[in-house]
Formats: C-alpha cells, sequence, structure tokens
C-alpha cells in the first residue's frame, strides 16, 4: 500500500555500446531478490523502445529506510560493483512524488 512516505522512483539505466544486453541481464538478475525484500511494493524494468540499451526500474518501496536498505543489499552491491563496465553513465534517479489517484 502506497502511503505519503513511500519512496518511489525510477532509474535511468544506459548502457555503454556493445553493453546492452549484458545490462538487461544484470538489471534482470536484481528483480527477485529485490521484489523479497520486505519494504519493496514494486520493482519493474522497462527498456525505451526508441532507444535500445536505455533502461528505467521503476521503483516504490515503503519508505526512504527501504529504498536506503535496498542499496545495502549484496544484490545491488554486485550490481554496483559492475556498473562503470556496464554503463555510459551514472545512474540517474529520479524520485517522485505522487499527484493524482492511481484510478
Amino acid at each position: 500500500m502506497m502511503t505519503d512516505n513511500t519512496f518511489t522512483s525510477t532509474a535511468v539505466l544506459k548502457a555503454k555500446e556493445g553493453q546492452r544486453t549484458a545490462l538487461k541481464e544484470a538489471l534482470l538478475q536484481l528483480i527477485n531478490p529485490t521484489r523479497s525484500e520486505p519494504g519493496c511494493l514494486y520493482y519493474i524494468l522497462f527498456e525505451d523502445k526508441n532507444n535500445n540499451g536505455t533502461f528505467y526500474m521503476h521503483e516504490a518501496f515503503k519508505d526512504q529506510a527501504a529504498f536506503e536498505f535496498h542499496a545495502q543489499t549484496i544484490h545491488f552491491k554486485n550490481f554496483a560493483a559492475n556498473m562503470d563496465a556496464l554503463m555510459s553513465e551514472p545512474i540517474q534517479l529520479i524520485e517522485l512524488a505522487k499527484v493524482s489517484d492511481t484510478e
């Protein structure tokens, strides 16, 4: 359930030339362990249809602390250790505030 304290964001992740498949696989490996974290509400990966190799991880955690916990997990740290080899630029994290209802 989303509340005013919910931490919602979209992370923009851009693959280096020739690293699209490797980045996609690395991101897919984050899905199940992250969804198993107690504070994760959703964690969904998208790829830009018009810009192959640009991925968007749309994510929500019950609060800022749950997001910070996620950043300290072994699965995220393993991914982070490989980011420089896979990504053309650092992760851009866009924090979102809910404006409308979902329906």
